[in-house]
């Protein structure tokens, strides 16, 4: 009888809290992206997207982060795979460096686009510098600017940010990306690396992430 008891309390329980923080930090990274793309004139360029290998979205960077270092946020990336489609989400956090002009925001939203193969093998390394391990530049703003511009063709990522209701490209020099295996771990249930989510295809996407990935394939369905 207690058996039952307690198996029918953990089928009520719901989701583990870990996993609970990972759909929601999804939710935040859906709303972000569509609100930025759905603002005229000012979302990230279609053409851009389009050429982009990976997009990684940070929701609800802190300002404490600032002032005391450490992670300043939280957020996914997913990858393209072979045919165009968007792979399953792969959590990752940033902390550290110059946050552009950024310093007296209490909250700003991340979005980084990694525009070649070896942006993308820097990413699903354990951790890069943004800047030294990998070339950035302040991505540029316009629903329908060329992509044809030096950031575009030399840097192998642009990053942006929306603060206060204002998106623009920013600076993200020294900023540090790292693989968060442990929500990776959460949120699959099992140890899989982000090489596997990202660029293998050996984890299908969870339904949680469907609306992310909705969002993504509506704003750029294929990779040019």
């Amino acid at each position: 009888m207690a058996t039952l008891l307690l198996s029918a309390a953990a089928a009520f329980a719901g989701p583990p809290a870990d996993r609970h923080d990972d759909t929601k930090r999804l939710e935040r990274a859906t709303e972000v992206f569509s609100e930025i793309m759905r603002t005229p004139d000012k979302g990230i360029p279609e053409d851009l997207l389009n050429k982009s290998s990976c997009i990684a979205i940070i929701p609800g960077v802190t300002k404490a982060g600032f002032v005391v270092g450490g992670d300043y946020g939280k957020g996914i990336v997913t990858c393209r795979r072979p045919d165009g489609t968007f792979s399953a989400p792969s959590f990752l956090t940033i902390g550290g460096g110059s946050f552009g002009l950024q310093i007296g925001v209490e909250r700003i939203d991340l979005v980084m686009l990694i525009m070649n193969r070896h942006g993308m093998e820097r990413l699903i390394s354990d951790k890069f510098t943004i800047g030294a391990d990998a070339s950035a530049a302040a991505g540029p703003v316009g629903r329908h600017t060329s992509a044809d511009t030096d950031a575009s063709l030399n840097a192998e990522i642009l990053t942006y940010s929306r603060a206060k209701g204002l998106f623009g490209g920013l600076t993200l020099d020294g900023a540090v990306v790292k693989q968060d295996k442990h929500e990776n771990h959460e949120f699959y249930g099992r140890d899989v690396t982000s090489r596997e989510i990202l660029m293998d295809g050996a984890v299908p996407v969870p339904g949680d992430a469907a609306p992310l990935i909705n969002a993504l394939a509506r704003w750029s369905p294929e990779k040019q």
